[in-house]
C-alpha cells in the first residue's frame, strides 16, 4: 500500500543542517553542469542557489562543487567527490528512514480526513 504521507529528513550536523532542498540543488548542478542553470530549473535566483551551496560547504567544511570561469568553452560547475558522496549517503539515509517508517506512515494516513 502506498501512503500519501511522506517522510522528509533533515540531517543535523554540528554547524548546520542539510535537507532535501540542498540535496536537490546539488543533484541539479550535477545534472545540468551549472549553478545558474540549476537555479533556473528549481525556480530560484542564482544568488539563493549560491548561498545554499556555500551553506552546504560551510556545514561540511569541505568543497562540494568546483566552478570554472566562462571562456571559449563556457563556465560551469561540477560536484566534487565529496558532493557526490553526500548525495548518495543522504539518499540512502532517506530510503532507510522511509522504509523503517512505512508502517507508521500508513497509520498516520488513516488519520487523514478525506
Amino acid at each position: 500500500m502506498t501512503t500519501s504521507t511522506k517522510l522528509r529528513i533533515r540531517i543535523a550536523f554540528p554547524n548546520g543542517h542539510i535537507g532535501p532542498g540542498k540535496i536537490a540543488l546539488l543533484e541539479q548542478v550535477e545534472k545540468i553542469g551549472s549553478i545558474s542553470g540549476a537555479a533556473k530549473e528549481m525556480g530560484m535566483t542564482y544568488r539563493r542557489a549560491w548561498h545554499l551551496l556555500e551553506t552546504v560547504q560551510s556545514v561540511l567544511n569541505e568543497d562540494v562543487i568546483e566552478t570554472s570561469v566562462g571562456g571559449k568553452k563556457g563556465g560551469g560547475a561540477q560536484l566534487t567527490p565529496v558532493g557526490k558522496e553526500l548525495i548518495t549517503l543522504y539518499r540512502q539515509a532517506e530510503e532507510g528512514a522511509s522504509q523503517g517508517a512505512a508502517p507508521l506512515l500508513e497509520k498516520m494516513d488513516s488519520l487523514l480526513k478525506v
